[in-house]
């Protein structure tokens, strides 16, 4: 079956620097976009970032857009999110998530995601 885990999460001080990784197995990676959401206390998930099955065409969420980078190597099956200039309102539980052929601004179009990794970034 389709599992993703997600690595990398933890506590960082405002201005920092995080790198969030997403192994993906039980599934013919290159087939499939990949998407980081996130999700901060009483709030709904929230889109990050996409990039397609080839790795071009990356999309940012607008409140990370110049900060963070998503990426990916179909020779690892791993997708990775590195997080720069961090603020405090990016504390959240961050997910992978992937789904087949193309992406989804949409949380509830995808069917696959990691167990969530926390990032919590101190003022």
């Amino acid at each position: 079956q389709v599992q993703l885990v997600e690595s990398g999460g933890g506590l960082v001080q405002a201005g920092g620097s995080l790198r969030l990784s997403c192994a993906a197995s039980g599934l013919a990676f290159s087939d499939y976009a990949m998407t980081w959401f996130r999700q901060a206390p009483g709030k709904e998930r929230e889109f990050v970032a996409s990039i397609s099955r080839s790795g071009g065409s990356p999309y940012y969420g607008d409140s990370v857009k110049g900060r963070f980078t998503i990426a990916r190597d179909n020779t690892k099956n791993t997708a990775s999110l590195q997080m720069n200039s961090l603020k405090p309102e990016d504390t959240a539980v961050y997910y992978c998530a992937t789904r087949h052929l193309w992406a989804s601004l949409v949380a509830r179009d995808y069917n696959y995601w990691g167990q969530g990794t926390q990032v919590t970034v101190s003022s």
